[in-house]
């Protein structure tokens, strides 16, 4: 227990804001046609403003360490700052009423690689958590590959033991952050001979260690926040190993729950976001279908979709908060997420018409094309709509799992690559 009350620490915390960063103006009611009409799902900039954003970003998590904020709630012998995660949220909600450097680059690594280190690393890798929570180190996932993204225990990279070292080699794809990390969670197939769940280990490795080569993969938005990543004989210290030797399945599962966790009670899995009720409602009576009863009704069906997801993650987080280990039902926020992003592309392709593809100038026109584009890569990330319903149905409703799903033959009997 912590003798520094919730209000105590609210205090401090605005007091070190207040120090170091500059006050938010406002918040204004949306008024359409006034400011940036930008609302990609995506953020894209060029190469040097990412460097630039990554800088500053850095410098900020230093001086939240300097202050004892960048971990509030991380265990004190790791460097955090062992208070209960009620002080954490407390921070994040002061924080937003300031201009603070854009902190995406850290999502992945804090959100997923963080606390699966904390679960399944050695003394070794636990030297990482506290570098990374302070800026010093950038972290990404190193999970899918060409041939295995939904069914990832199809998973091909292999590591192969060599003393007190593995030898990792292989390829992954669709990496975000990977050109800008310095370490990755990378799960690896150490023994064909097993079942194709039951032969995996997961492993940290160093992103600029010899024989790594990390690749960008252009996406059709024109931006390239994803990457392939090569692996020719990355020697990776046992060390280094993430749980047991074989067990990689699992330390893969607490990722991925804490994956779906971070996308699905984000943001967009709350409220609407970019895509405000307000905001919709603007755009059709600025083109004259405010009163089209089809339109409306499916506006109104939005609203609720929104709604609803926005409470049952609140459920999910009650119960994240007394068990402290994500479950299941966390797939289902994600999968409502994804439902409500592709129902307000829809929506709005229905009101814009031929106006979202001509590039015209027109504020709130084009500018959604980039959301429309980048609605599909949500429904893949952190898990296919398609695996998402699975989970849902076997492991929350008890449903009886699908058929055809080989879990007893040695992975290289079922692999035919």
């Amino acid at each position: 227990m912590t003798d520094l009350t919730l209000d105590e620490f609210k205090a401090e915390a605005t007091a070190f804001l207040e120090a170091n960063a500059t006050p938010k103006p406002a918040a204004t009611e949306f008024v359409w046609g006034q400011g940036d009409d930008d609302v990609a799902l995506f953020e894209e900039v060029s190469p040097e403003e990412e460097a630039r954003q990554l800088a500053d970003a850095k410098a900020w998590l230093g001086t939240k360490a300097g202050a004892g904020l960048h971990w509030i709630s991380g265990p004190t012998e790791l460097g955090g700052r062992g208070l209960p995660t009620a002080y954490e949220n407390a921070y994040r909600s002061i924080e937003t009423r300031y201009e603070v450097p854009n902190q995406s680059f850290f999502g992945i690594g804090f959100g997923m690689v963080v606390p699966t280190i904390l679960a399944h690393g050695t003394p070794e890798t636990h030297a990482y958590l506290n570098r990374m929570r302070s800026g010093e180190l950038v972290g990404c996932q190193l999970f899918s590959e060409p041939g295995a993204g939904s069914d990832l225990a199809g998973l091909t990279t292999k590591a192969e033991r060599d003393g007190d070292e593995w030898i990792v080699t292989g390829q992954k794809v669709w990496t975000s952050g990977a050109h800008y990390s310095d370490i990755g969670e990378i799960i690896c197939r150490t023994d064909p001979d097993l079942p194709k769940h039951k032969g995996l280990t997961g492993f940290v490795v160093d992103m600029h260690a010899p024989g790594v080569t990390v690749r960008p993969l252009r996406q059709m938005t024109g931006g390239a926040a994803f990457n392939e990543v090569f692996f020719d004989e990355v020697r990776v210290p046992d060390h280094h190993r993430l749980g047991d030797v074989n067990q990689g399945w699992t330390v893969a599962l607490t990722t991925l729950m804490n994956e779906r966790a971070s996308i699905g009670g984000g943001g967009g899995g709350g409220g609407m976001g970019l895509a405000s009720a307000s905001r919709l409602i603007q755009m059709m009576e600025h083109f004259g279908v405010s009163d089209d009863p089809v339109l409306r009704d499916e506006l109104a069906k939005l609203y609720t979709g929104f709604q609803v997801a926005k409470f049952t993650n609140q459920r999910a987080a009650e119960k994240l908060k007394a068990t402290g280990v994500p479950g299941p039902e966390l797939s289902l926020g994600k999968l409502m997420l994804t439902n409500n992003l592709t129902a307000t592309a829809e929506f709005v392709a229905k009101v814009l018409g031929p106006r979202l593809i001509a590039d015209s100038g027109e504020w709130g026109t084009d500018a959604w094309s980039t959301f429309v584009c980048g609605t599909p890569g949500m429904r893949i990330a952190g898990g296919s709509d398609e695996t998402l319903r699975n989970i849902i149905s076997e492991r929350v409703l008890g449903l009886p799992k699908e058929p055809g799903i080989d879990s007893k033959s040695p992975f290289k009997d079922i692999f035919k690559g």
